[in-house]
């Protein structure tokens, strides 16, 4: 508790007010997206029965947490106009077709909360609330929001989500990278658990920074 009054313009505040609104609207299914309109923040739920997500089946926890920008969105923000475009259901699609192409997952398996938002505030919102709940696509098993890279570098490698849920088209001609399932099925349950994680072999650890700061120009040049 603190004596300090109340400002709504505080960051975290300004988060939780949009993490308030996404989580009071209904869930739809992933399958039912296709006439979202305009950006903003998604959460996505999983209630399947591959064994190693059974802790996001019980707490009916979020298994992804992710954004829509708005074309244009990060050259100037103010200007964007989130409620206009497709960029939340183009992007929803995009997970759709890949869960639809693994062998071990089915999109009648996810819903999705979502939520248009002011662009400026989009990255704020998402950010919140990961922290907040810390879902293991996210955290533990990343890749899962990765878009076809083309054609195949020396340095590409499956994401840990593609060794884990094998099928995607893009990733079948990615290599490994030193991981097995066996490894990131451990990984999954240590991250329930709460106990520290066995590192990414190093190749994966410095692909997902590149790969990371790849979506970062791609969306600035959008």
């Amino acid at each position: 508790m603190t004596d300090a009054p109340y400002n709504p313009l505080v960051k975290a505040n300004l988060a939780r007010s949009i993490q308030t609104e996404l989580l009071s609207r209904d869930s739809i299914p992933l399958s039912d997206t296709d006439k979202i309109k305009g950006a903003g923040i998604y959460v996505i739920y999983y209630s399947g029965s591959f064994a190693p997500y059974a802790h996001v089946r019980k707490a009916r926890a979020p298994i992804y947490i992710g954004k829509a920008i708005p074309k244009g969105g990060r050259k100037g923000g103010i200007g964007s106009d989130a409620s206009r475009g497709r960029a939340m259901a183009d992007r929803l699609g995009q997970h759709m077709r890949s869960i639809d192409e693994v062998c071990n997952l089915e999109v009648k398996e996810f819903r999705v909360r979502h939520l248009m938002v002011d662009d400026i505030w989009i990255p704020l919102g998402e950010n919140m609330l990961i922290e907040q709940f810390k879902p293991v696509w996210n955290r533990a098993i990343d890749g899962f929001g990765n878009k076809d890279p083309g054609r195949r570098r020396a340095t590409q490698y499956k994401s840990p989500w593609d060794v884990l849920h094998t099928g995607r088209k893009f990733a079948e001609k990615l290599a490994a990278g030193d991981m097995t399932m066996d490894f990131l099925v451990e990984r999954v349950a240590d991250y329930f658990a709460g106990k520290p994680l066995k590192r990414l072999p190093k190749v994966i650890e410095q692909q997902q920074t590149a790969e990371i700061e790849e979506a970062q120009e791609a969306a600035d040049e959008a």
